[in-house]
């Protein structure tokens, strides 16, 4: 008999553990089906989860029942609060990880799941049977069915890595490509792309003259990533910056031939926001330096992993430009630094459940979504796995709107506007950031982790007490008077802080550092917040005016023929999604809101 499961989970990196550990705790049986059993989770770049605004992403996968931030507070090497210096929407968690204890720590975790089979094979072919996904047809000739399948494939699909004027197939380094599942869903009408990510070289530790180097402590005391993890007790290993010079970006000039982007051997669109060492020499031609930042990658070996140093460049090309470095004269590379081009497919063809519009039942997850970076693809690992989980039990999807979270924003740009290179979260990109704070995200999220059953009642009421004690807290500032003011007042004031309050004993306090952290956001910050409250009042009353599914958009007089082809193709849920499809106009969405109360109006 052909083997049966709920769900089939094709990979097991960032987006594949999450998804199927949500599915597996709600109680489904899920196949993780990965080319590798021994790369579960593996960081095939940088040794680091977190940074701007990938760091609020993380604590919101926390909050909802994810593992991420379970998993790098205990194999985290440094930790660091990022922006402090700045505003507290902005402030974000970064840690570097023992890239592979990470990835054991992620294995234990999904192969002692006892409702996961964690399998080595290779997807080739999808199962579709009247328009609905039925599971899966293996490499080896296998047949397995269920009914849902989360493709979560990473930059394996017809994966190509460059090295110089070398290119050979392989879906991350020394690893093969998958093929076949590309051509499978595109015979199944949904449309690929092809994109670029690359990797720096990877260098011996011990060749590395550290003395000259500007060293980069960790916080103490570090502050844990998951609002499940009470104190960190770890011994912090420093990171390092150095920095490019003329007589690198002059190597680096002297061979662009012979680099496979410049030479027109890489059709693949690459990432902007984490562009190769070619791209900075040539896009900021200006600047007579850019910095590097000298990562370890573990406790137990000496690979440094040179972060802003991706690159494609020839083996031999790539050792004279690291040499030129203040502290890597004498470097030894362990690792040579490649670019790799894979399919990935436009996400505009799912819907916010991550769940294709053309196949029911089929989600996709992660870079084949057209993103970059562990932590947006674990995001939608999780998202995917709760909207399976919401399938199975016959329920309407799951979807966090972008006044919710930063993943909101991340799936709603995604299937919403799509995306022509590989898509980066940014606090830019949120329109209600001040609240959607990293130090915030359990309240925001931590209902629906519970309500998935993914948040044990133990930790979800200790927050609900936090909370209220810092609300409470707040009140009696508000109460106490001091010099014709308040204390509540008194810390509006940008000189003061709460610490001030405690320590010339104007105050006293039985609050957990991080819980004083957050009344002095919640008071400094007060009126900001109550006007972003009010903007997202206004945003709701947009998203709950829905487009009835059945609209057929050609019959909608006075919408241009631009409006019409895009709205026909993206099929927006709400007047508020349709406002931010690119080329939609304020006349085309007055026109569709008339028509739909018509449609409303016949019924």
């Amino acid at each position: 008999m052909n083997p049966h499961y709920d769900t089939i989970v094709v990979g097991a990196g960032h987006a594949g553990v999450e998804c199927a550990l949500a599915i597996a705790r709600a109680g489904y049986s899920v196949l993780v089906l990965t080319m590798d059993t021994e790369a579960v989770a593996r960081m095939s770049c940088n040794p680091a989860i977190g940074g701007l605004a990938k760091g609020h992403m993380v604590r919101e996968i926390d909050a909802m029942g994810g593992e991420m931030g379970l998993a790098i507070d205990a194999t985290g090497i440094q930790f660091r609060m990022l922006n402090r210096s700045r505003g507290p929407a902005v402030w974000a968690p970064r840690a570097q990880a023992d890239k592979k204890q990470y990835s054991l720590y992620m294995t234990r975790k999904v192969s002692g799941e006892r409702n996961i089979d964690l399998k080595q094979g290779q997807a080739v072919e999808i199962i579709v049977q009247n328009g609905k996904c039925k599971g899966i047809v293996t490499k080896n000739g296998e047949t397995i069915r269920s009914e849902a399948v989360v493709l979560t494939t990473g930059t394996f699909l017809q994966g190509l890595i460059h090295i110089g004027e070398v290119n050979y197939e392989g879906g991350r380094r020394d690893e093969p490509p998958a093929v076949g599942l590309s051509e499978s869903l595109r015979q199944n009408g949904l449309q690929s792309m092809r994109f670029k990510t690359g990797t720096p070289p990877r260098l011996d530790g011990e060749s590395i003259c550290w003395d000259i180097l500007e060293l980069q402590p960790g916080d103490n005391p570090p502050e844990p990533f998951s609002f499940r993890t009470e104190k960190l007790n770890v011994t912090q290993h420093p990171c390092y910056i150095t920095y490019t010079n003329q007589k690198t970006h002059k190597i680096i000039r002297d061979n662009l031939h012979r680099s496979p982007l410049y030479a027109g051997r890489i059709v693949g669109t690459g990432p902007r926001y984490c562009p190769s060492i070619e791209d900075k020499v040539v896009k900021f031609a200006d600047k007579e330096r850019h910095q590097i930042y000298l990562e370890p990658e573990g406790v137990d070996t000496q690979e440094i992993y040179v972060n802003g140093m991706s690159t494609s460049l020839p083996k031999e090309i790539q050792e004279e430009f690291i040499h030129t470095i203040p502290g890597l004269e004498e470097a030894k590379i362990v690792r040579w630094g490649y670019a790799i081009e894979y399919d990935c497919f436009m996400p505009t063809q799912l819907k916010h459940s991550l769940e294709t519009k053309k196949i029911e039942n089929l989600f996709l997850a992660g870079q084949i979504n057209c993103t970059s970076g562990y932590e947006e693809a674990a995001a939608q690992g999780l998202m995917a796995g709760l909207n399976v989980i919401r399938k199975l039990q016959g329920k309407a999807e799951f979807v966090l709107d972008r006044s919710e979270a930063y993943i909101g924003v991340l799936i709603d740009d995604l299937v919403t506007r799509g995306t022509n290179e590989p898509y980066r979260m940014f606090t830019s990109r949120a329109e209600f950031r001040l609240l959607l704070r990293q130090d915030n995200a359990d309240e925001r999220l931590m209902k629906y982790g519970h309500e998935f059953g993914l948040i044990e009642a133990l930790f979800y009421e200790q927050m609900l007490k936090r909370h209220d004690d810092v609300r409470r807290e707040i009140k009696t500032l508000k109460k106490t008077s001091y010099k014709n003011t308040t204390l509540e007042k008194y810390l509006k004031r940008p000189e003061i802080d709460y610490n001030y309050l405690i320590s010339n004993k104007l105050h006293s306090s039985k609050l957990t550092d991080r819980d004083r952290q957050k009344v002095e956001i919640e008071v400094k910050y007060e009126g900001y917040i109550a006007r972003q409250i009010l903007e997202i009042k206004k945003f709701k009353k947009v998203e709950h005016k829905k487009i009835p599914e059945q609209i057929d958009y050609s019959l909608v007089r006075g919408i241009s023929k631009e409006a019409q082809e895009k709205l026909a193709k993206i099929r927006p849920v709400s007047l508020g999604q349709a406002s931010r499809i690119p080329g939609i106009s304020a006349c085309d969405l007055s026109v569709i809101s008339v028509h739909v109360q018509r449609m409303l109006a016949e019924k």
